[in-house]
């Protein structure tokens, strides 16, 4: 047998709500780690009471029991992993694990039974449902009535609130049924009760989140915040992690307590508490036990009298309390020195510091991510200016956050740590076609390399090829395509004078065409036909009727101001974000319900446009008949220019036979026909005459 069972893809149910991760089972005890927060929780096998099986929603699921009372609930099981998980529990932890399934017989009245941390409502030998006490926020007693309220659970869409158990009377002396009944509840509830003195206080602290100024009393269980509007009372259990980080400017430090579940002020949930210290307030601090309580309880931890900076003693304080490690940046250092990269986040600036095992975005909002949630980083340039380049991480369940406007200078020795832990770059390699690698990079003199501006210059290069290519094949259609006889006039002239210029004849127009140089013939390049633009553009109509919307389109424009009202403040960008998730999230009866209204606005559209196409036909037939006249009437005007320019064309031609050609016959007539057509040309130097028709040159002849 495997001394190893791991399972994907497992949802443990915490305070109602269902959080998935990886459950791995082995010789030493259970390991569940959450794929949201990362946290981890470990069952040594040695505390493991009871493990039962049983069928749930998601399918299959197993209930743990320890000793100390705690139970855990993972689901997400298939029928069929039952004897695996069975033989494996016999071997490995020598415990049966039993089959147990739930009554769903409805009826409303059982007994309640109280086993650790659990109250469980059963009929007869089976549960009904069970209600893990450290969910109880409030328990009340009225006659024979027993109130528990809960804790509201953000994660949920639907939470759980109240539950009222009905307790009949007895009638055994001396006991109250209802005081027993919540007794038992309130020594297991998670009930925040200010009792007692705190051990210690600190007074007006600068809190950046939640903003304002805050006392932090300091009890056993909890944190208390109190400020002059709100306070806030912090189970210890909720802290996730502990960060110290170090401001860009030396003089200050943060001090950063990550919750789970988040702290609520209205609609505004803080899942982390920021507190901002300077380096030269220094505090001395009494605690208020006695020295063996401080020994027992914190095992040297802490002392009774304290004394050094005001952020060393918060720190040690709350770390000997919470029982967590404080987390602080590890060897990276930018360009200037400092641990931390100043750059931008949803428009508002901060510092970004890279750790051992993340990234943490101070201040506004922060941001934790973890190495191992994310999927690739990406070095992108920046939009504004070249003097900055843009951070992205990609988480693996497609969350995307874009750190801006960093430095250039910060740019190696970001890229060398992102290299050193082993992350995904998305741009290291170039795209396909391009012989060129990142690993070319290293070896080169400059001190800093731009993965994302060497891509750029290599598509440039393929696009400018591509550019060549294309024009050099037009240049060769163009060569085929050139006929000096289709073009206008003045080119057709301008290759007649050169065809004169090139004649035997020995006139004057020629003597003087052979002076001048002769004028280059144009070569007129075949441009690519061009969009053909309509004729008139067609204007919308106003009468027209409008588009029908969608049924997405309809529900959004019905919940805009809602969501407005519950997220004051939304941008449009994040209110678009945020009506998707509900719409995405919309059961599908709603989104029925919508469809429908959707389709009646579509009948209705189809309707009107049956009755405005039928009104507007008259309108379209007599515009068609103008439309008709008027091309006839173009095209007529086109005819007669057309026979114009011909006769023209044929005259010019005739003229420069006449001028460069004479005929046989011509040269044989006698010489008093040569003289009068000499002092014809004489005369007509000076002002331009027509040529001579074919009956002149006739009679002439003859």
């Amino acid at each position: 047998m495997a001394d190893t069972l791991e399972f994907n893809e497992i949802y443990q149910e915490v305070k109602g709500s269902m959080n998935d991760g990886r459950l791995r089972l082995s010789r030493q005890g259970v390991i569940f780690k959450n794929s949201k927060t990362g946290k981890v929780d470990n069952i040594q096998a040695s505390e493991l009471a009871e493990g039962v099986w049983r069928r749930v929603a998601l399918g299959h699921g197993l209930k743990l029991l320890t000793k100390n009372g705690h139970v855990y609930k993972y689901d997400g099981f298939r029928e069929s992993e039952f004897d695996k998980l069975s033989d494996f529990f016999k071997a490995h932890y020598c415990l049966e694990l039993a089959e147990k399934d739930l009554c769903v017989k409805g009826w409303n009245w059982g007994t309640v039974r109280f086993g650790g941390q659990l109250l469980s409502f059963d009929i007869g030998e089976q549960p009904v449902f069970e209600i893990p006490l450290s969910n109880v926020s409030q328990c009340t007693t009225g006659k024979n009535e027993v109130t528990l309220e809960f804790h509201q659970n953000d994660d949920a869409e639907v939470s759980l609130m109240e539950v009222r158990f009905y307790v009949p009377p007895t009638q055994e002396d001396g006991v109250d049924p209802v005081e027993a009944f919540a007794q038992n509840v309130l020594s297991k509830a998670d009930v925040i009760q200010a009792t007692g003195d705190a051990i210690c206080i600190f007074r007006e602290l600068q809190c950046l989140t939640p903003r304002g100024r805050y006392d932090i009393r300091i009890y056993p269980t909890f944190l208390h915040l109190h400020g002059k509007t709100f306070d806030y009372k912090i189970p210890y259990t909720t802290v996730l992690r502990l960060f110290l980080l170090p401001h860009k400017d030396q003089r200050q430090m943060f001090f950063v307590i990550s919750l789970d579940p988040p702290i609520k002020q209205g609609q505004t949930r803080y899942h982390f508490l920021i507190l901002l210290f300077s380096k030269d307030e220094d505090i001395s601090l009494t605690l208020n036990m006695n020295e063996e309580e401080v020994e027992k309880r914190f095992e040297g931890r802490l002392t009774k009298n304290m004394s050094g900076s005001l952020y060393e003693m918060v720190s040690r304080v709350m770390k000997a309390l919470v029982n967590r490690k404080i987390t602080v940046p590890g060897n990276f250092q930018g360009h200037s020195g400092a641990q931390c990269i100043t750059c931008s986040y949803k428009a508002s600036s901060g510092l970004l510091y890279p750790l051992e095992r993340g990234f943490i975005y101070v201040h506004k909002p922060p941001v934790h991510i973890r190495f191992d949630e994310i999927s690739f980083v990406n070095f992108a340039r920046g939009t504004t200016t070249t003097r900055s380049f843009d951070f992205e991480i990609e988480t693996k369940q497609g969350t995307q956050y874009t750190f801006s406007s960093i430095e250039r200078e910060e740019y190696g020795k970001l890229f060398d740590f992102v290299n050193a832990k082993k992350l995904n770059i998305k741009n290291r390699g170039l795209k396909e076609g391009m012989k060129q690698s990142y690993d070319e990079y290293a070896d080169s003199d400059e001190d800093q390399h731009d993965a994302y501006l060497e891509r750029m210059k290599e598509e440039g290069k393929i696009r400018e090829e591509n550019a060549n290519d294309s024009s050099d094949g037009s240049g060769e259609e163009t060569d085929e395509s050139f006929n000096p006889g289709e073009e206008d006039d003045d080119v057709a002239e301008e290759f007649d004078s050169n065809a004169s210029a090139s004649s035997s004849s020995g006139d004057g127009d020629s003597d003087r065409d052979d002076k001048k140089p002769a004028k280059k013939a144009k070569i007129v390049k075949d441009r690519k036909p061009r969009k053909k633009q309509p004729e008139s553009k067609k204007g919308k109509d106003p009468n027209a009727p409008k588009r029908p919307m969608s049924a997405y389109m309809l529900w959004l424009n019905a919940s805009r101001e809602k969501i407005k009202s519950d997220h004051p403040g939304i941008s449009i960008t994040d209110l678009s974000k945020k009506a998707g998730e509900l719409w995405k999230a919309m059961s599908k009866e709603k989104k029925e319900e919508w469809d429908r209204k959707a389709e009646d606005a579509r009948r209705d559209y189809e309707k009107a446009m049956k009755e405005y196409s039928k009104s507007d036909s008259h309108r379209g037939e007599r515009s068609k008949k103008k439309k008709k006249k008027q091309e006839k009437q173009v095209k007529g005007k086109g005819d007669k220019k057309g026979a114009a320019s011909k006769s023209s064309s044929s005259k010019s031609l005739a003229k420069g036979m006449s001028d460069s050609f004479k005929s046989k016959e011509f040269v044989s007539s006698d010489e008093s026909s040569s003289a009068e057509s000499k002092k014809e040309d004489s005369e007509d130097e000076g002002a331009a005459s027509p040529p001579p028709s074919s009956e002149d040159s006739a009679s002439g002849s003859d």
